[in-house]
């Protein structure tokens, strides 16, 4: 993936490709991954974390 992939979307494209390389490598829900990053003081929906993976 490309950063410029990421160019249009509301995060850092880091903070994407990290949720996308937790949901990939380990075997957690995407509301899990939801909490997880907001203990990180990331607020970001399951659905959006869906929609990246």
């Amino acid at each position: 993936m490309k950063p410029q992939d990421l160019r249009y979307r509301h995060f850092l494209p880091t903070i994407i490709l990290q949720c996308m390389r937790w949901y990939l490598r380990y075997p957690i829900s995407y509301r899990n991954l939801e909490e997880m990053m907001l203990e990180w003081g990331i607020d970001v929906d399951h659905t959006t974390l869906y929609r990246w993976i």
